[in-house]
Order: structure tokens, then C-alpha cells, then sequence
């Protein structure tokens, strides 16, 4: 197994004890709710008549059903106005912190922690929800987790867990103009499979990582999960420290220098022992796109979907179907594959750099005839500061719809759906049929520019062949 690394560490400073079941019993220092799977868990604990064990660690938002369109009350969806009405009264009743859409801070679980500060190395965070793995970028320990397990962490503040094995990923080189971190996290989980993570965290490094914003290194830990593996993290670096200086719950002077201490002591020690490690060449990716109906089902823009025949035999019979529901063909590329909707948004690509890079491709643009496209900022805070610069204003006179906070077309649970057999080139995390709230859609995964230059073409469009981008370059 591992040793000294900042899985290992984190794992050790949090364990409580070993339980009969040969779990672990896991202190949990950050626990993340919002309107969709904490309801039940909250009604196990009335049952029991528990109380809350550590409201002040945990944390509640609005983020799937919340509308973006008019988010006035009561929503005009009864589902959702019932939803959210029901965790109003529990975070109430238990004297939980609430970011709703009135506070300005509400927004997707996984960007309102971490640009508050709630999110910081060496932590134990868990949500309901299976893209917790974001806050890894931070260097936590950040895991999705099931309703009973939400009651169990509203009930003691501990959840059980079996440990797993630590794979490393290292990320050579530098990425080039136009290839992003989610073009890389595709990469990583075509190569290694949507189930070569299980049993795993991925811990990632080397340059490319290294020269990441914050922003990317949540998108590539997003993802991890897509690629089966329990959490993905990244080594606390100046870069974090920057990132995190300055935010709501982080405190400052010389608190914060004994924090950085502490963060620095927690990384992964330079001769720590990994399970598995695997290279991946950053200098050699290029734009990457889903051609199929799982995120692993990818290919770089120049490259050829695949015939199923020339995949592995566990392989072929899905990438039929992939391919028949998607109306592609083995030897065509996906450039110039039309599209009818340019969703930019998601948990995975919705913060400021993402939407000021969208923005640049975007600049001097119109959304094709064809298309209609949205913006959905992370959060009301990513709102805000982008309409600050003006981004709001690109992305309108371009054709785009601006929107309020929320998970929307990720997931499909509000109104901004696709409606019949649309394809959509979406800066979301999953392409699974149905995922966006209609059987016969067709979702594209790729990156932000990548989506604002398919929405100016109205076809999957290689971004540095737009004339904006190379201007951009130069």
C-alpha cells in the first residue's frame, strides 16, 4: 500500500478507529449539503430525534433544482418550491449556515466551498454528491457520499470508509495553446478506462498540473470520479496559498502563516510510495471531445471515432450503441459534427476562467442561426465578478442567454433541458444518455472554448482554427 503520501496523511490524522466491519471510522471536517439528497437523511434523524452533531461544519446551498432562468418564489416547478421549502426548515431548525439565492452567495456546492474558503488542505470533506472530488485541487480528501452516510455525518460528524489505494498521475510537459485541463481529465479517463479508478484515488502532479490555475486543477479533480476512482487531489502549493489568502473562512495574519505550516507538512513527502503511477505527455494533447455516450468514449479533434471492432472486446458492443444513439461513424473525426445547444456551465467549468476564456473566443462572434446557447455561472459570486468585467455583456451581444447560479443543463433538473433528439456541445462533466433531461439528446463533453467556438460555428469546431483564437494567440 501507499506510504507518506497526502492521502496517507490526511487518512491518519482523521482516522477515529477501525470498526467491526473493517472500515474506518473518518472524522469529517467539512460537510456540504444542498436540496437533493439531504432531505430523507434529515427526516432518519427526526425519526431518531438526533440532533445535528457539528452544525458549525456544515454547510448548506441550492444548487440542482434552483431555476436560472426567474428564480422568484414559490418556483413554478412544485417539486423543486418543495425541495427547496423543506431545506429551508431543516437547516433552520438545526442553525446551519445557508447560502440561498437571496445571501449572493448561493451556487453550485462545488464552487460556493472553495471560493469561500470553506474548502482548504488537509481537510475531510464529504457531500451528497458524487463530484465532491473537486475540492480535492486543495489538497483535501473531499468524497461523495449516499443518503445514510449523510445521516451518519449529521448524526456523529464521522463517516465509515475503506481506505484505498493511491495511483499518481503525472501530467509531463505543458499543455498547449487551446488544450485546457479538461481536455487532460478526458485524456486521463479515456486512457485508463471509466472504471480503471476503482479501488483508487488519484493523486496529480507533474508540470502541467503544477502550472494549473485553481480553476483547472477543480476541473481535473471534478472528473476523477468519471474515471471510477473514490477521490482524485492535488499537492498544496503556492499556487493554493494564493488562491486561498484573503477568502471568507480563511483567517489571516499570522493564523494563516501557521495554517501554511501545517498545509506544506501534509504533501505528498518526495520519496512517498504509490500503488500505481501513470504518465500522461501534456505536450502531445490537443482539444479533446467525447464521440460516444460515456466521458471515456473520447478522441482529440483530428483523431478518428474508432470502430468497435478494433476495441477491446468488453468495449464494443457499448461503443455500438454509443454510436448508433450519437449518428457517427468509425473513420469520421468529430470536427464538424453540427450541434443545437451550447450549454457553458457545470460544477466542472463554470468559474470565472473558464467563462473569461469562453469569452475571448467568443469576442466579435454571433451564436450561429442554428443555436441557442447559455451561460450559467457557478455561483451568484462568479456572476457577479464577471458581469464586473463585462463578460455578461460578450457573451449577450453574441447571442448567448445569460443566466442566474445553478447546476441547470448538467443534470437537466430544472427547465434548461434538451428537448428531443438535440445535440448539445456542453462544458459539463457526463454524456450519458438522458443525462440532460431527454432519452434521445446527444451531449458532446469538451471544454469552455471549445463550446463557445462550436456555438459561433454551429458544428464541433477545432478552437484554434477560429480566427479570434489565433488573434488571440498572437
Amino acid at each position: 500500500m501507499s506510504e507518506n503520501t497526502l492521502y496517507d496523511k490526511v487518512w491518519d490524522r482523521h482516522e477515529v478507529t477501525e470498526l467491526p466491519t473493517g472500515q474506518t471510522q473518518l472524522f469529517v471536517g467539512l460537510h456540504l449539503i444542498h436540496e437533493v439528497t439531504s432531505p430523507q437523511a434529515f427526516g432518519m434523524l427526526k425519526e431518531r430525534d438526533l440532533d445535528v452533531a457539528y452544525p458549525g461544519r456544515t454547510y448548506a446551498t441550492v444548487d440542482h433544482i434552483v431555476p436560472t432562468a426567474d428564480q422568484s418564489r414559490p418556483y413554478s416547478d412544485d417539486a423543486a418550491e418543495e425541495m427547496m421549502s423543506e431545506l429551508e426548515e431543516n437547516v433552520r431548525a438545526a442553525n446551519i449556515d445557508f447560502a440561498d439565492p437571496t445571501t449572493g452567495r448561493q451556487g453550485i456546492v462545488h464552487v460556493v466551498g472553495p471560493e469561500q474558503g470553506l474548502t482548504q488542505p488537509g481537510m475531510t470533506i464529504v457531500c451528497g454528491d458524487s463530484h465532491t472530488a473537486t475540492h480535492g485541487a486543495f489538497g483535501a480528501l473531499a468524497f461523495g457520499i449516499g443518503t445514510s452516510q449523510i445521516r451518519d455525518v449529521l448524526a456523529t460528524g464521522c463517516v465509515a470508509m475503506e481506505k484505498q489505494k493511491v495511483r499518481r498521475i503525472e501530467v509531463t510537459g505543458e499543455l498547449d495553446d487551446g488544450v485546457t485541463p479538461k481536455d487532460v481529465i478526458l485524456q486521463v479517463i479515456r486512457k485508463l478506462g471509466t472504471d480503471g479508478g476503482v479501488g483508487y484515488v488519484y493523486e496529480y502532479g507533474g508540470e502541467a498540473i503544477e502550472d494549473m490555475d485553481m480553476a483547472g486543477r477543480m476541473s481535473i479533480c471534478n472528473m476523477s470520479i468519471e474515471g471510477g476512482a473514490r477521490a482524485g487531489y492535488v499537492n498544496p502549493d503556492e499556487t493554493t496559498y494564493e488562491y486561498l489568502e484573503g477568502r471568507d473562512r480563511v483567517p489571516d495574519g499570522e493564523e494563516f502563516e501557521e495554517l501554511k505550516r501545517y498545509w506544506e507538512s501534509i504533501a505528498s513527502d518526495a520519496d512517498a510510495e504509490y500503488d500505481d503511477v501513470v504518465e500522461i505527455d501534456g505536450d502531445a494533447l490537443e482539444p479533446t471531445v467525447t464521440w460516444g455516450t460515456t466521458p471515456g468514449q473520447g478522441i482529440g479533434i483530428s483523431e478518428e471515432i474508432p470502430a468497435p471492432e478494433d476495441l477491446p472486446a468488453d468495449k464494443q458492443d457499448s461503443a455500438r450503441a454509443a454510436q448508433e444513439h450519437m449518428d457517427v461513424e468509425p473513420g469520421d473525426t468529430m470536427a464538424g459534427y453540427p450541434i443545437d445547444v451550447a450549454f457553458l456551465g457545470s460544477c466542472t467549468n463554470a468559474r470565472l476562467p473558464d467563462l473569461r476564456e469562453a469569452a475571448e473566443v467568443v469576442k466579435g462572434h454571433e451564436v450561429h442561426d442554428s443555436v441557442r446557447a447559455m451561460v450559467v455561472p457557478g455561483s451568484q459570486r462568479v456572476k457577479a465578478a464577471a458581469e464586473a468585467e463585462g463578460l455578461d455583456e460578450v457573451f449577450e451581444d453574441a447571442g448567448f442567454d445569460w443566466r442566474g447560479a445553478g447546476c441547470s443543463m448538467c443534470l437537466g433538473m430544472n427547465e434548461d433541458q434538451l428537448v428531443g433528439d438535440e445535440r448539445c456541445a456542453s462544458s459539463s462533466n457526463r454524456n450519458f444518455v438522458g443525462r440532460q433531461g431527454s432519452k434521445d439528446g446527444r451531449t458532446v463533453l469538451m471544454s469552455p472554448p471549445m463550446v463557445a467556438a462550436a456555438a459561433i460555428t454551429g458544428e464541433v469546431t477545432d478552437v484554434r482554427e477560429l480566427e479570434r483564437f489565433e488573434e488571440v494567440r498572437a
